[in-house]
């Protein structure tokens, strides 16, 4: 149950950027800050795999900060994120018997809830057409992920649980935003065609 916590935390670390959950992963394995990892996931300590995971988030970072363009990538990583995460988990639980079965679908749809609470979040944000909000996600996603990577394997179940909760709370408070930004589209449209009657 701890592996499966682990991988599973992994596939929600990837659900937000795939790229900075192995770049942190393997930077942390790389300084022995976790120990031994399980399953094939020794590999992400590998200077290529770091490198090119690192290129990547830094493309995503550069890419989430332009409004617009922000929306567009977020839109694509719906087919990226959710398989990665899916493979994260499985990579975890890789020399486990039975454990992959479960580990595989669950980190994948763990995957998709996340990353679907973030589209919505990020396409909120990404209506305002300053880039503060925007890096300020970035460094708020980075943070998460990193604390999520490192805790998981001092406190799985703990670092699991807490992320859930925060999941929950996300996904209201983004069902909160989007009801808030129909109403003002329906009152302003209402005042619009008022006034257009009027003249």
């Amino acid at each position: 149950m701890r592996l499966l916590a682990q991988a599973l935390a992994l596939a929600y670390a990837a659900g937000i950027s795939p790229f900075a959950t192995v770049a942190v992963l393997g930077i942390a394995h790389r300084m022995e800050w976790l120990g031994e990892l399980p399953g094939a996931l020794d590999l992400v300590g590998s200077q290529w795999v770091i490198g090119i995971a690192g290129a990547l988030y830094a493309l995503e970072f550069l890419a989430t900060m332009v409004p617009g363009v922000a929306s567009v990538w977020e839109t694509l990583q719906t087919f990226i994120r959710p398989p990665l995460a899916a493979l994260l988990a499985g990579a975890a639980v890789w020399d486990t018997d039975g454990l992959a079965p479960i580990a595989v679908p669950l980190g994948g749809m763990l995957g998709l809830t996340t990353h679907g609470t973030k589209l919505g979040m990020r396409y909120a944000i990404d209506a305002s057409p300053e880039p503060v909000t925007n890096g300020a996600a970035n460094i708020l996603e980075l943070g998460a992920v990193s604390a999520l990577v490192l805790a998981v394997w001092q406190h799985p179940y703990t670092a699991l649980g807490v992320a859930l909760a925060v999941l929950v709370l996300l996904l209201l408070l983004v069902r909160a935003i989007w009801v808030g930004i129909a109403r003002t589209v329906r009152s302003w449209r209402s005042g619009a065609a008022q006034t257009s009657a009027v003249e």
